[in-house]
């Protein structure tokens, strides 16, 4: 490190364009798509691959106990059922991103919820992808009077649930056992939102400034084939 690599400014992160002197389409997919750019720096021009990304939502769902309603859903990248909250894809256009969150609930769950607020906003995996998931923490459960609807397929088409104490499934994140990217942050900030008397919740329509960004840059995979 060197002083003149020392930042003064906000710490926030910002939009920030470099420029793009071509762009080569690499593989034209249903949720994502990839490229590769080149871009200018000041004194380089490099080649970075971008996986473009619909984005998605989850849900942390708390009930009256302050238990975390996890599914185990099977995940083939990487060989392995893991324990994560309700989620999906981004991918109805035109739906408000916290109308899809309440359709996953119930799709995947079974469950409504009187409350709704944003817990945490993540983008998942910035130096490849421009996925940005947004979790919400939904209160005032209560299960639809018929169930999940069984409308998945595959993956989902059986999705065994577990009620977990908040305060256990933060020990079982920090250990290890628990690592899907939307169950450790929505776990984590629900564990120190409540920490905080749960005082940095924002409104259910919240800006979600990075997604603007995203879609603005021409970095958003389009919807309207993914269904």
């Amino acid at each position: 490190m060197t002083d003149d690599e020392r930042w003064l400014g906000p710490i926030r992160d910002t939009p920030e364009q470099r420029p793009v002197l071509g762009t080569q389409d690499r593989f034209a997919g249903r949720i994502w798509s990839v490229r590769t750019d080149t871009v200018a720096f000041d004194h380089q021009v490099v080649q970075r691959d971008v996986l473009t990304h619909l984005g998605a939502v989850a849900v942390l769902a708390l009930d009256d106990r302050e238990q975390v309603l996890l599914i185990r859903q099977y995940r083939h990248p990487v060989a392995m059922a893991l324990f994560e909250p309700p989620a999906g894809l981004l991918d109805v256009a035109g739906e408000a991103a916290h109308r899809t969150a309440a359709r996953e609930l119930a799709e995947e769950a079974g469950y409504q919820a009187r409350d709704w607020h944003v817990l945490v906003d993540l983008l998942n995996s910035p130096g490849g992808s421009s996925e940005a998931i947004r979790i919400y923490l939904a209160r005032g459960l209560s299960r639809l009077a018929h169930g999940r609807p069984h409308t998945g397929e595959a993956e989902e088409s059986h999705l065994p649930w577990a009620w977990v104490p908040l305060d256990q499934a933060r020990d079982l994140v920090l250990n290890g056992q628990i690592g899907c990217v939307s169950a450790v942050a929505g776990i984590l900030a629900a564990w120190a939102a409540r920490q905080a008397g749960w005082g940095s919740l924002r409104p259910v329509d919240a800006p979600w400034p990075a997604r603007e960004v995203i879609a603005a840059s021409g970095r958003l995979q389009s919807p309207r084939s993914a269904r």
